[in-house]
């Protein structure tokens, strides 16, 4: 570890920090229908879709809408890839997509994990990409956004049956936060020398004298939404390690930024619309620590790198050179936090520890900022149970921001909680005792487990990053994995908005002697150590089966 690794860290963060309150200002805007300037387009596409601003949903209404919509997505995306071949703009006349991974690769953008079994330049056309792929892009991490305000609105609201209105908030945010910012950012990446064009691929003769073809296409307008929507799945395998998609350090740089800002910003929209920013800045304070802690952690591995080897620098094996271990350690605590399989490092050859850290993060749920929408509601829902349970041992009545949290909204909260360990731990089970599993993973042992366990914590936890060292493109692994996805993204959603409508019917109760503050470093720490907790009481018995194994075995010298 160095001054330099340390400091590019801390760099990352302060410049974070400077985006949380202008960006949840004008999110939290854009959501109160404050910021109209496209007002004639957001007119036009309600009256096209036959939906009125002004009628709201209740929560069952919105989440039917919701999983509507995405079921249409989903469909339209698997018909596109089914049909590639006889599309236009498809210069490499590539085949249609085989209809396992139609599946798999449907599900994942549709539920804003952008797993890619496929090598994405050799597998789908232009259109694809840009009609189906970056499309996807925008309205998934919309989706997840509008869901994060829904349940906002249950805490803010008093005697409401109402939660918003779904095709409302899904327009607002992807006319006013998500199209401009993607607009400027796909130029700067352009001007940065990032591709965007319909050239077929360019063959080259390398100094050996071999022929190779590069990979051409609309890279930069994909890139912008793929960061800020932390969708992942890049126009390239290498994905963010290629040249193509991060040309330099500071597009590194910009591209990291852009995976948090959203996330970030949205504990401040939950501060400024349940009318305390104390509150926003509470959840903030979680979700820095956690974060901190991991790429502190994710460093330190790697710098001390492979006791079996005596090398000077560190574990570099896997690594973008460009960034070296401090970039690429603290780009895979981003991506792993939130939902971004982005990274421009290879997972699989991480250290046990190194590796560890990102998987425990996915498995949290991604609440350390987390993917756009559901790193938030990840996080209040492990609020209410932090409130419920700390109410009960110092004998005050449960209440969080003025409601009082009762038997409904625990259950909720615990059965969205506990969808993740169910579908991660039920199919990675799965995996190793079925020899369709077992032919997978490309290495035997701890680490074949963490690879397996790794793909469902990944598809489960709708990151898409993955250890690369498994043969996913599959039968099995793509239908298991697809359905992974499908019940880490719509499970967790539905009980989610039955406590957003359950919040929102309740009244706010003034705060009294026995209320518990939720506003403060006590709360901050008390709801660290129930999400600890929780996840180590789901995910522990998992975990020493592999990395952590894995890592004793190696320090006794064990393995290579």
């Amino acid at each position: 570890m160095t001054l330099n690794g340390w400091l590019q860290i801390a760099l990352f963060f302060v410049l974070l920090l400077l985006t949380v309150k202008p960006l949840g200002r004008y999110m939290t805007d854009v959501f109160e229908g404050k910021i109209r300037f496209l007002l004639p387009v957001e007119r036009a596409i309600y009256g096209v879709c036959g939906v009125s601003e002004d009628d709201e949903q209740s929560w069952i209404g919105y989440g039917v809408g919701m999983l509507l919509f995405s079921l249409a997505g989903f469909l339209s995306l698997y018909a596109l890839m089914r049909l590639q071949a006889s599309l236009p703009f498809n210069p490499q006349h590539f085949p249609a997509v085989g209809e396992h991974l139609s599946f798999n690769t449907a599900m994942s953008f549709v539920t804003n994990t952008n797993w890619q079994s496929y090598v994405p330049e050799t597998t789908m056309s232009y259109l694809v990409q840009m009609a189906g792929l970056t499309v996807h892009n925008f309205v998934s991490a919309a989706t997840g956004i509008a869901l994060a305000v829904a349940l906002i609105r249950g805490f803010a609201r008093r005697s409401a049956q109402t939660i918003g209105n779904f095709w409302v908030d899904l327009t607002r945010c992807t006319l006013y936060v998500l199209l401009p910012i993607s607009i400027v950012v796909g130029l700067f990446f352009v001007w940065q020398g990032v591709p965007q064009n319909l050239s077929a691929y360019v063959d080259a003769t390398t100094l050996e004298g071999a022929k190779q073809s590069i990979g051409m296409g609309p890279v930069a307008s994909q890139e912008a939404i793929k960061m800020l929507g932390t969708n992942g799945g890049g126009f390239f395998n290498a994905n963010s390690a290629h040249p193509f998609e991060n040309p330099n350090a500071l597009t590194n740089l910009v591209q990291m930024l852009l995976i948090f800002s959203l996330g970030a910003a949205l504990t401040n929209v939950f501060g400024r619309m349940v009318g305390d920013q104390r509150q926003g800045w509470a959840i903030f304070a979680v979700m820095a620590v956690l974060f901190l802690a991991g790429t502190a952690a994710i460093y330190w591995a790697e710098a001390a790198g492979n006791p079996a080897f005596d090398l000077a620098g560190g574990n570099m094996e896997g690594k973008e050179v460009r960034f070296g271990i401090a970039g690429s350690a603290l780009f895979a605590a981003i991506t792993t936090d939130a939902s971004c399989g982005a990274v421009n490092a290879m997972h699989d050859s991480f250290t046990p520890l190194g590796g560890m850290i990102p998987m425990l993060n996915i498995q949290l749920g991604e609440i350390i900022f987390g993917g756009v929408g559901s790193g938030l509601y990840g996080m209040l829902l492990f609020a209410i149970v932090a409130v419920f349970v700390a109410g009960l041992m110092v004998g005050r009545t449960p209440e969080y921001l003025g409601k009082k949290i009762e038997a409904r909204e625990v259950k909720m909260a615990m059965l969205a909680i506990l969808i993740l360990p169910l579908s991660i731990l039920g199919f990675t089970a799965l995996a190793t005792v079925l020899p369709a599993g077992l032919s997978g993973p490309l290495n035997a042992g701890p680490h074949g487990f963490s690879e397996i366990l790794y793909a469902y914590t990944s598809g489960t936890g709708n990151n898409g990053s993955a250890f690369a060292g498994i043969s996913a493109n599959t039968l099995f692994y793509n239908v298991t994995i697809g359905f992974a996805m499908l019940t880490g993204r719509f499970l967790m959603i539905v009980p989610m908005l039955a406590v957003a409508g359950s919040l929102a019917a309740k009244k706010i109760v003034p705060p009294s002697a026995g209320t518990f503050p939720t506003d403060g470093g006590l709360f901050v720490g008390l709801l660290i150590g129930v999400i600890l907790i929780i996840g180590g009481l789901t995910f522990f018995p998992a975990l020493a089966l592999g990395p952590i194994v894995e890592h004793f075995a190696m320090l006794a010298g064990k393995l290579s």
